[in-house]
């Protein structure tokens, strides 16, 4: 795989991007936005997710498709601050909808970035996708992840707005048509993350995944590998097993590459696959074979359904003008241009603090150094485990925001920052740059510790080393929907917290408390091989992580531990 410098592949990727299709697209902060001004009147619509897909993100900002992307590091949700960049770029005062796929880490950022915006006083709503049939039972859809029908519900989204609707009535469509879409999908080789030399996940020789998702996460089972029309069979017969009781037998389909299956392949399969749609009855309205929603170079297939009816096929047909996809005629290219806000600078000063905190501020910054530097040499460690039945993003998305939250933890002191004000400064740096689940959790958690630990206490002992703890594991489950024993970071976090707290109780110093309690999360963390994952990306594959730690559990006693200094 091409790349410069791994950790810089986003940024490398959409400025090439925004180079080769300036008529349409432009940077601004967290993204890309569309390179001409938007119909006076019109709600904007923002689509978002990690990079990795292109082009269900990025390349379909345009005319009747999406007004601007938010665009995440490799298979990593965007931060919070890059919805909110973007969503203030686009924003025309006739409200925002932000659209995207059915992740933990997505929906996170993507709601706390809405009620920021609401609490500016910008009506903005968001959806979530969820069309992989093989993530979970029907009974539980809301469970499902977005998959290759994810574009699908970006089209009707895209074009309703485009056709003059308002907030609520995209609510309704987009709603629908999510309700009427279907995709399973079956793979035979795994992605490979820039960087790395392997792949995410390996297919036995003679097998095949089945139900893989677009991160690069492991199938929900395996079958043998099949002649073309077998696997033309088992995904038709998959998709259509939940076709809705008003069915109309007229449908979009998409038959999706995913990255690196050949085109001559894919028209093999679709040969099978419209016969068998066809003599179940079905009319295929303008039907798509090729890369609509990709992940990296997976080598597999996707079918995705849209089942029809007359409002939701006017959506699928509606013109549309981007860099990758169009329909109809005409060119956004000759539109007016638009001139997008510098984003604002950051603070250059901090309320000055109590002396102790000063003193203690300084600490966290030599802290922060060690625990970039621990991650960092555990990086592949943490990928390896994270790909067992996760993405395998993990320890890159560690070490962008261990590396982010040092810097500004650094920088905050510099410039004055207390104890708390670094803690603040290093979760939001962590948040904005590491992006995704373990990014935002791990930011509200140190700003919740920070707001604890505060810049003008006389004196810090275990005592409040305890509670900023118990502050940040509070956040974090808030905030994820997690318990102890769902296999998360919290069953690292939690024994910490509350062995610091037994310490600290009983009279033991800083540093001996912090030693105990990090010993503790050690141990905690390596039992998470005995549960099976409850919430996020894992949880569809989860037999498979038996035997097998939690990633964000591993990383967090690693944490623990390297912020204490050597004696």
């Amino acid at each position: 795989m091409l790349y410069n410098d791994p950790k810089n592949f986003r940024d490398d990727m959409l400025k090439g991007y925004v180079a080769a299709y300036p008529d349409y697209v432009t940077l601004v902060p967290g993204g890309v936005a569309r390179a001409t001004k938007m119909p006076e009147g019109k709600v904007a619509v923002i689509n978002g997710g990690g990079s990795g897909h292109y082009p269900a993100f990025c390349g379909i900002v345009g005319d009747g498709f999406m007004d601007a992307t938010v665009v995440g590091n490799v298979f990593t949700s965007p931060s919070t601050e890059d919805v909110l960049g973007v969503a203030r770029a686009v924003d025309q005062g006739t409200g925002i909808y932000i659209v995207g796929g059915n992740y933990a880490g997505d929906k996170m950022n993507f709601n706390m970035a809405r009620d920021r915006l609401r609490s500016e006083g910008i009506d903005c709503r968001s959806f979530y996708i969820t069309d992989d049939v093989a993530s979970a039972k029907p009974e539980e859809r809301e469970k499902r992840r977005g998959n290759v029908g994810t574009f699908m519900v970006f089209k009707a989204a895209g074009a309703a707005a485009a056709a003059g609707l308002g907030l609520d009535e995209l609510e309704r469509v987009t709603a629908k048509a999510n309700d009427r879409t279907r995709t399973v999908s079956v793979g035979f080789r795994g992605c490979t993350l820039p960087g790395e030399g392997e792949p995410l996940f390996h297919v036995p020789k003679g097998r095949m995944e089945v139900g893989q998702g677009i991160h690069g996460e492991p199938g929900v089972g395996e079958d043998d590998v099949r002649p073309a029309a077998e696997v033309a069979e088992l995904l038709v017969d998959r998709v259509l097993a939940e076709a809705p009781d008003d069915d109309s037998k007229r449908i979009a389909v998409i038959l999706d590459g995913l990255g690196s299956t050949k085109y001559e392949e894919l028209f093999v399969v679709w040969g099978t696959v419209r016969e068998l749609l066809e003599e179940r009855g079905y009319t295929l309205v303008s039907p798509l074979v090729g890369e609509y929603v990709t992940s990296l170079d997976i080598e597999g297939i996707a079918l995705a359904v849209e089942f029809l009816d007359d409002e939701l096929e006017g959506y699928w047909l509606a013109p549309c003008d981007t860099a990758s996809f169009r329909r109809g005629q005409g060119s956004m290219a000759r539109g007016e241009r638009r001139v997008y806000a510098r984003a604002e600078e950051a603070a250059e000063s901090f309320e000055a603090g109590s002396d102790a905190s000063r003193g203690l501020a300084g600490q966290l910054v030599g802290a922060f150094d060690r625990v970039r530097d621990a991650i960092a040499a555990a990086e592949d460690e943490l990928a390896r485990i994270d790909g067992v039945a996760g993405d395998g993003d993990h320890g890159r998305g560690m070490v962008k925001g261990t590396e982010a939250a040092a810097s500004a933890a650094r920088r905050a002191y510099d410039l004055g920052a207390a104890a708390g004000s670094v803690l603040d400064e290093a979760g939001k740096a962590w948040a904005a740059k590491a992006g995704g689940t373990s990014g935002v959790l791990w930011g509200a958690a140190l700003e919740a510790a920070g707001s604890v630990v505060g810049d003008h206490a006389d004196s810090y002992d275990a005592g409040t080393a305890a509670r900023a703890a118990d502050a940040a594991a509070r956040r974090m489950g808030e905030l994820g929907g997690a318990h102890r024993g769902d296999k998360t970071m919290l069953d690292a976090l939690i024994p910490f917290s509350e062995e610091l707290g037994r310490q600290a109780a009983a009279g033991a110093g800083f540093r001996d408390a912090w030693s105990s309690a990090a010993s503790v999360a050690r141990e905690a963390a390596e039992a998470t091989k005995d549960l099976v994952p409850k919430v996020g990306r894992a949880r569809p594959a989860a037999e498979r992580s038996l035997g097998t730690p939690d990633a964000g559990a591993v990383s967090m006693a690693l944490c623990m531990r390297a912020a204490l200094p050597e004696e």
